[in-house]
């Protein structure tokens, strides 16, 4: 990696020293219009501050930015974080850990790790475009495999077929998990929200084939977006396909807009549909979420409809394993998380 140029005491911003040290890598052909910021990250398994109501309290981020480029991703803020822009820089500089499977290996060391269950996909898809080239989810996937750790898996995108083979030998030893966000099945909102996702109903396809090769995979229609993607009709053809495809439970979560996106996707809505900007202004002007009222009504309504398609009305996974060895003490993660 590059040397420095500025002392770290001199940045504004330490994590902005990321950029500096990255190795730029321009794609090409399938890759075309994007940029590879390669790092070496010092760290991989994140731990929570504050997992609240979370099933896990620890996660692996191995990309940072998304190629998915979904107007509403919460996680575009982080990008500022490194000093670049929430907006198209997100979509197309993408941070990439290279050494990220042989540092998971590391900190998952029996002597070193308790073995808790490890989430993937919180905070950027790990099966975004440039896992097709770097691998290194597959890699993750085989060093927790090998370790029988648990993990779950959050994504959009059908490249998780690929690893089948993997995850199959992980779920033979461990509890093994992989969720599908599908935020509606309606095509013009499709195409207008996530730009760079493969077809929603691709995803619903691979929930089918992941659990009928035994690997339990569910759906999280999500981020609803409201008068958008919010209507029964909607809504109630997503949880059909999703019961379809035996998915092992179906749940939703309503867009939430906190600070620094915010102002992003509010600008987006006067700009695409300025017939919602006053009921977006209402609802999201200043705080983060929707009223409780409107989430506790669409909750009930994925669970209505799913009841009455025949699945699984729960939201909640297996419970996971007990930890069989005694993790270490909390420490602060660096950059590399």
């Amino acid at each position: 990696m590059s040397q420095l140029r500025w002392q770290i005491a001199d940045l504004p911003n330490p994590q902005l020293r990321i950029i500096d040290q990255a190795q730029h890598r321009v794609g090409a052909g399938r890759y075309q219009g994007l940029e590879f910021l390669e790092v070496e990250a010092k760290r991989i398994v994140n731990t929570l501050k504050q997992p609240g109501g979370l099933r896990f309290s620890h996660t692996i981020n191995v990309y940072r930015g998304c190629s998915r480029a979904c107007t509403y991703c919460f996680a575009r803020p982080t990008h500022e974080y490194l000093g670049l822009g929430l907006g198209t820089d997100f979509e197309t500089k993408i941070v990439v850990k290279v050494n990220a499977v042989d540092v998971v290996r590391a900190e998952t060391a029996p002597h070193r790790w308790g073995g808790q269950l490890i989430a993937m996909g919180t905070n950027t898809d790990p099966y975004q475009a440039a896992e097709g080239r770097y691998r290194l989810t597959r890699g993750v996937i085989e060093v927790l495999g090998q370790r029988a750790n648990p993990f779950s898996i959050l994504t959009k995108s059908p490249l998780v077929l690929r690893d089948v083979d993997v995850l199959t030998a992980a779920a033979a030893r461990t509890q093994v998990r992989v969720d599908f966000s599908v935020g509606t099945l309606d095509e013009a909102v499709w195409r207008e929200t996530e730009p760079g996702t493969t077809h929603p109903r691709k995803r619903i396809e691979a929930v089918a084939r992941l659990n009928r090769a035994g690997i339990r995979s569910g759906v999280l229609i999500g981020p609803i977006l409201p008068g958008m993607s919010d209507s029964p009709r909607q809504i109630g053809a997503v949880v059909a396909a999703a019961v379809e495809a035996g998915a092992v439970s179906v749940g939703c979560v309503l867009l939430h807009l906190k600070p620094g996106l915010r102002r992003h996707f509010l600008d987006w809505i006067d700009r695409h549909h300025p017939e919602l900007t006053e009921r977006y202004g209402e609802w999201y002007g200043t705080r983060s979420y929707a009223p409780t009222a409107e989430q506790r009504r669409l909750s009930a309504l994925v669970r209505r409809l799913t009841h009455a398609a025949g699945g699984d009305v729960s939201v909640r996974p297996r419970r996971r394993p007990p930890a069989t060895r005694t993790p270490p003490s909390p420490r602060q993660l660096t950059l590399g998380e």
